[in-house]
């Protein structure tokens, strides 16, 4: 057990029994939901629960991340392919299967080529806005669906919200009454009870009420007949040019489940202080994909939340997630008659409170307080999420991260050290002063890598502070801390250069302290640090003693 599960134990194996009940409870419920937001029958979300579930549990080195169809994954599914297909077709059907293989086979491929590290190129703000896009997009549906409004799933969010306003006259009351008591059931139930599983009892309650009062006579929409058995293995047979066609959403996908999936891994393995590795999660990521699509289910994503609900239940390993393939896999082969009469609008209060959290306008206001310039990152790509579509969204997504990058590179601290006529002393401290030393020695420190985004950035910072300070009359010699300088590339050699020629020319000395041992060869190799270039020593008290004398330099 100790092998199979990092983490049980016979101390702790009753508890994670019994929060792998509690898992089942909250997923069946959601993962129907989602099924349906993805266009697909309930059976597909109750398949992702079954084989890729057990994969996950088996693969994984996160003890607690829960992976399996959630809302922004079901919401990319119904996007990317509502315009290939119609939503319930075969055709469409097949394509999701493809999407979750190709999905599968890009998580593959990162965990060879160890790109976990991709996934951090999605900020939490971009994440924040595409999420929360999504979401809102999907709870304008959920509503819909909850209140007995025809909404088409694949039209423009503008379009879904006027179908919605001008349908509200001809809403089912029956419809409407369900849905407010299951969404205040949900909502009160949370706040007294969290270890309670309201979206089970609300689901058994309005399943229980319909059955007695026979509202679906009335209007009110039922789930209907979900097949019996075990899911079927099975391979998606598309044709080149469709394979072809998915790939981009697929790709979309796997950043987004890998971005939210490995960042949540790693917060709760460093809250519990248990390792993590990336690059296994994404191979698992792909295994459990690729058994996905080849089990008629659709792309899977982590759930935070259900994640969050795990820890509060007190479970520290995977055997929530093997409880939940088996309890899935028993209600598949027995239990699937008491699904048929779950009432849709139950359903779309479920899965609508299951996503009020992830719209992120808690997240906006703290970022709003914290960087209005990340606010503003995350609302564009909540306004283009919503409005233009999820692809779109994703592109948008990482333009912007690219945007916030350069933003970042291109304005590294630099800082003008110098302090009551003693460089020496500025060195090692780090005081920050505009003025020159009483030797007519200023010393800059850069703490970024000088490459092509920031060189002309300090040679301008360079040539100004030797001019605030009275220009070569009064500025004699320069001293370059390079100790936060680890890189170059042939742009920013190219600028220092330039910055060599300037200083030469006003005839001010150039000199160099604390070059890191690890890049003096590429710096070197690059013309930064030349053979004859004054260098102090890479060691603080080493460096404070030389350069406190006018005599105490070392050659490169």
């Amino acid at each position: 057990m100790r092998v199979l599960i990092p983490g049980l134990n016979r101390h702790n194996v009753a508890g994670e029994l019994l929060a792998g009940v509690t898992l089942v409870a909250i997923a069946i419920p959601l993962n129907i939901g989602y099924a349906q937001i993805a266009g697909l029958p309930a059976s597909a979300g109750l398949y992702a629960l079954v084989v890729p579930a057990l994969v996950w549990a088996l693969l994984a080195s996160s003890r607690q991340l829960v992976v399996s169809s959630d809302a922004a994954s079901a919401s990319l599914v119904a996007s990317s392919l509502g315009g290939l297909a119609v939503a319930g077709s075969q055709s469409y059907a097949v394509m999701a299967l493809a999407q979750a293989v190709i999905c599968g086979v890009v998580f593959l491929l990162m965990a060879v080529f160890r790109l976990g590290f991709l996934a951090t190129f999605l900020s939490k703000p971009i994440l924040i806005g595409f999420v929360g896009g999504l979401s809102l997009d999907i709870l304008v549906s959920q509503v819909a669906k909850a209140l007995g409004v025809h909404v088409d799933s694949g039209a423009e969010f503008t379009a879904k919200v006027v179908a919605l306003a001008t349908g509200l006259a001809d809403a089912n009351p029956w419809s409407m009454l369900i849905a407010v008591s299951a969404a205040a059931i949900l909502l009160i139930g949370q706040r007294l009870a969290r270890a309670v599983p309201w979206a089970l009892v609300v689901m058994v309650a309005a399943t229980s009420a319909v059955a007695l009062t026979h509202a679906d006579a009335a209007g009110v929409q039922v789930l209907g007949a979900v097949p019996a058995g075990p899911p079927d293995l099975t391979w998606p047979v598309l044709d080149a040019a469709q394979w072809l066609v998915l790939v981009p959403s697929a790709l979309a996908l796997a950043m987004v489940a890998s971005a939210e999936g490995l960042l949540v891994s790693r917060s709760y393995g460093e809250k519990h202080q248990y390792a993590t590795r990336p690059n296994r999660d994404l191979f698992a990521f792909g295994v459990a994909n690729i058994a996905a699509g080849a089990s008629g289910s659709f792309a899977l994503g982590a759930s935070t939340s259900r994640t969050a609900a795990m820890d509060r239940a007190g479970s520290r390993t995977q055997l929530p997630s093997l409880v939940l393939a088996g309890g899935t896999l028993l209600l598949l082969l027995f239990g699937t008659d008491l699904l048929a009469e779950i009432p849709a609008p139950a359903i779309g209060a479920i899965v609508g409170v299951a996503i009020l959290p992830l719209l992120g306008f808690r997240e906006l206001r703290r970022l709003w307080r914290l960087s209005r310039f990340e606010f503003w990152i995350a609302v564009v790509c909540f306004v283009v999420t919503l409005t233009v579509g999820s692809i779109a969204g994703i592109v948008v997504a990482f333009v912007l991260a690219l945007i916030n990058l350069a933003r970042r590179a291109a304005t590294p601290t630099i800082d003008v050290l110098a302090d009551d006529g003693n460089p020496a002393h500025a060195l090692v401290e780090g005081t920050t002063a505009g003025q020159t030393t009483a030797a007519g020695t200023i010393i800059i420190r850069m703490a970024a890598p000088l490459f092509f985004a920031n060189g002309a950035v300090f040679t301008q910072a360079v040539k100004s502070a030797i001019t605030d300070a009275g220009g070569p009359d009064d500025v004699h010699r320069l001293v370059v801390d390079m100790e936060a300088v680890t890189d170059v590339d042939v742009t920013g050699a190219d600028e220092f250069d330039g910055l060599r020629t300037w200083l030469a020319a006003a005839r001010i000395e150039l000199e160099f302290s604390r070059v890191r041992s690890n890049a003096r060869a590429r710096l070197a190799r690059f013309g930064v640090v030349r053979a004859g270039d004054t260098v102090f020593s890479t060691n603080r008290a080493a460096a404070s003693a030389s350069l406190a004398s006018s005599e105490g330099t070392r050659p490169c």
